[in-house]
């Protein structure tokens, strides 16, 4: 979506309230304050170090905040274990490629729609209907979402033998399938040529249109600029800045984060 399209917000999704994260005498994230709204791609942006996949990992439950609160869908989700944010409609893929590469690509996205099963062990050990049911649901879903992202031909592949961009796509695959209100992608443009990242720019857009809601971390200014609806700006743990892609295109404070200039030389 170009900066200049305005998208009519949705109800708020998720909400950082003075979110704080520290390690020791380190602190990763100094009260930081956003929100997302539903049917909305959310830039998270800053130099290295500037705290992002901390954010992430806080969101994700890999971290538990030190302070403040993270609200999806209307309830604290602080705290909470990684698999309960994951079936509560919150899925991420990661900086660093995690697939499982002795696994098929279809097996890789089974794993994520796995999530949304309620059977346990005694049901899968005696094939009781209702795990039978749940299987084939998985499969169907497994082999929707490798179609939309153009996965299907080959879905006995395995993910080792897959290309560098069909392994990224593959992750994304995965965490669709989990069924979440929530997508974090953790700069999936990473190692992407241009040409790549121009397709990848349409595949964001397109997880939106199927009804996704995209926070996104990317350090590509031009992929950000280009798919996002809003952005917001950390540096140093802290949030320096917040607005629509011309907004922080042209801010000072933005500028100076990255040229490493005073405000006043940026301005």
């Amino acid at each position: 979506m170009s900066d200049d399209t305005t998208q009519s917000p949705g109800r708020r999704v998720l909400e950082i309230k003075d979110l704080t994260l520290k390690f020791g005498g380190l602190t990763a994230l100094d009260e930081v304050t956003f929100h997302i709204n539903e049917g909305e791609i959310l830039g998270l942006i800053g130099p290295n170090g500037a705290g992002k996949t901390t954010c992430f990992n806080a969101v994700t439950g890999i971290y538990a905040p030190t302070s403040g609160d993270i609200v999806f869908e209307g309830s604290s989700i602080a705290g909470r274990k990684r698999y309960q944010i994951a079936r509560l409609g919150i899925a991420r893929t990661f900086q660093n490629i995690r697939l499982f590469k002795s696994m098929t690509a279809l097996e890789n996205v089974l794993v994520g729609a796995d999530a949304q099963h309620s059977t346990g062990m005694a049901s899968a050990l005696f094939r009781l209907p209702k795990h039978r049911r749940e299987e084939r649901h998985g499969h169907d879903r497994a082999m929707e979402v490798l179609k939309f992202m153009g996965l299907h031909r080959n879905p006995d592949e395995l993910a080792a033998n897959l290309s560098y961009g069909d392994q990224r796509r593959l992750e994304i695959a995965r965490a669709m399938a989990t069924g979440p209100k929530l997508i974090c992608l953790d700069e999936p443009a990473a190692g992407f040529n241009p040409a790549e990242k121009v397709q990848l720019m349409e595949l964001i857009k397109r997880v939106r249109d199927e009804g996704y809601t995209v926070l996104l971390i990317e350090h590509d200014m031009k992929l950000v600029m280009g798919v996002t609806d809003r952005i917001v700006v950390l540096e140093f743990g802290r949030k320096i800045a917040e607005g629509k892609p011309s907004e922080i295109r042209d801010n000072p404070a933005v500028i100076a984060a990255y040229l490493g200039v005073d405000e006043e030389d940026a301005s």
